[in-house]
């Protein structure tokens, strides 16, 4: 099994996703959380409460029971399950540059739309689903290169790679949205996949109400020339 259990009991399971392994496939035949989960469980169900692209790897939490699913995803749509993430960009403006400490935060908000024949989102200035994030700089790496710690608010498809990418802070690894100068540097440093990881995860346990937190390290060697 390629997923790892971080932490288990009768309600909840917390994740570690690597990149690389889809959360839910159409297809029957490739792996996936859910299928990998049921088949650890021993189990036809578990509630898949929220998702990671493909090539992002880190933190989930899953539901054991309907209940328990049903009161993450209501705190998913409440905005008080807090999903935390870590990115290596490429800095083509010198935004970052201007940053005094690890304490300012920058919003960006867009509108999304989905591409659904391109497998892409897409920044319309009308229409299409609000977008919010908040960004800062954790560390400074070599080439113009910068460590970002990203606070999801809106759970859109793309959305970190989209936004960051249409603010001129493209991530290292990412062929779908990255420029031409964040590719040539992702080839530069045999970065493969998309520099992103879901770091730490926050929320209330579904039945004892306890506040829940978690942290792991990014496995992708991308994020070892950055301090944390």
């Amino acid at each position: 099994m390629k997923t790892q259990i971080v932490y288990e009991d009768n309600e909840i399971l917390v994740i570690y996703k690597p990149e690389g392994l889809a959360a839910q496939s159409a297809r029957v035949t490739q792996a996936d959380v859910v299928s990998e989960i049921c088949g650890y469980l021993k189990s036809p169900y578990v509630g898949l409460v929220h998702r990671l692209d493909q090539p992002v790897e880190g933190l989930m939490v899953l539901g054991k029971t309907k209940a328990a699913a049903a009161n993450l995803s209501s705190q998913v749509t409440a905005g008080n399950l807090e999903k935390m993430y870590v990115a290596v960009v490429s800095d083509e403006t010198g935004k970052t540059e201007t940053d005094a400490t690890q304490e300012q935060w920058t919003e960006l908000t867009d509108y999304l739309e989905k591409d659904a024949k391109a497998g892409k989102a897409r920044i319309v200035k009308s229409g299409g689903q609000k977008a919010t994030l908040f960004y800062r700089k954790l560390s400074t790496g070599p080439d113009n290169t910068a460590l970002l710690e990203i606070r999801l608010i809106t759970g859109r498809f793309h959305q970190i790679r989209t936004q960051m990418s249409h603010a001129n802070l493209p991530l290292l690894g990412d062929v779908k949205y990255g420029s031409e100068k964040s590719q040539k540097l992702s080839g530069d440093r045999n970065v493969r996949s998309v520099a992103l990881c879901a770091y730490k995860l926050s929320f209330l346990h579904p039945k004892t109400k306890k506040e829940m937190n978690f942290e792991i390290r990014p496995h992708k060697p991308v994020f070892n020339s950055y301090d944390f």
